[in-house]
Protein backbone atom coordinates (compact mmCIF):
# COMPACT_ATOMS: atom_id res chain seq x y z
CA UNK A 1 0.00 0.00 0.00
CA UNK A 2 1.24 3.48 -0.85
CA UNK A 3 -0.64 6.53 0.35
CA UNK A 4 0.07 10.23 0.79
CA UNK A 5 -1.33 11.73 3.99
CA UNK A 6 -0.98 15.00 5.85
CA UNK A 7 0.61 14.92 9.29
CA UNK A 8 1.32 17.49 11.97
CA UNK A 9 4.62 17.62 13.86
CA UNK A 10 4.00 18.13 17.60
CA UNK A 11 6.43 17.63 20.47
CA UNK A 12 8.83 15.58 18.36
CA UNK A 13 6.13 13.27 16.97
CA UNK A 14 4.47 13.13 13.53
CA UNK A 15 0.71 12.81 14.05
CA UNK A 16 -1.48 11.68 11.13
CA UNK A 17 -4.43 13.96 10.34
CA UNK A 18 -6.48 10.99 9.12
CA UNK A 19 -6.89 7.34 10.18
CA UNK A 20 -4.29 4.84 8.96
CA UNK A 21 -5.00 1.19 8.22
CA UNK A 22 -1.89 -0.18 9.95
CA UNK A 23 -1.31 -3.06 12.33
CA UNK A 24 0.04 -2.21 15.79
CA UNK A 25 3.85 -2.22 15.62
CA UNK A 26 3.91 -2.21 11.82
CA UNK A 27 6.84 -0.29 10.32
CA UNK A 28 6.45 2.00 7.32
CA UNK A 29 8.71 4.21 5.22
CA UNK A 30 8.12 7.95 5.57
CA UNK A 31 9.14 10.70 3.16
CA UNK A 32 9.02 14.16 4.70
CA UNK A 33 8.03 16.98 2.36
CA UNK A 34 7.04 20.40 3.60
CA UNK A 35 3.69 21.76 2.45
CA UNK A 36 4.75 24.84 0.51
CA UNK A 37 1.23 26.10 -0.27
CA UNK A 38 1.15 28.49 2.70
CA UNK A 39 4.50 30.02 1.74
CA UNK A 40 3.49 30.27 -1.93
CA UNK A 41 0.27 32.07 -1.01
CA UNK A 42 2.23 34.53 1.15
CA UNK A 43 4.64 35.44 -1.65
CA UNK A 44 2.29 35.02 -4.61
CA UNK A 45 2.21 38.75 -5.40
CA UNK A 46 5.99 38.96 -5.40
CA UNK A 47 6.27 35.92 -7.66
CA UNK A 48 3.85 37.35 -10.21
CA UNK A 49 0.32 36.50 -11.20
CA UNK A 50 0.88 32.74 -11.33
CA UNK A 51 -1.80 30.52 -9.82
CA UNK A 52 -1.03 28.42 -6.77
CA UNK A 53 -1.29 25.34 -9.02
CA UNK A 54 1.36 26.74 -11.39
CA UNK A 55 3.67 27.62 -8.49
CA UNK A 56 3.27 24.14 -6.99
CA UNK A 57 4.17 22.59 -10.36
CA UNK A 58 7.31 24.77 -10.53
CA UNK A 59 8.25 23.77 -6.97
CA UNK A 60 7.70 20.06 -7.77
CA UNK A 61 9.85 20.29 -10.91
CA UNK A 62 12.64 21.92 -8.91
CA UNK A 63 12.71 18.97 -6.48
CA UNK A 64 12.74 16.30 -9.19
CA UNK A 65 15.79 17.68 -11.01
Amino acid sequence: MSKVIRVRYENGVLKPLEPLELEEGEEVLVTVKRDVRKVLRKYRGILGRSSIKELLEIEEEAHTQ
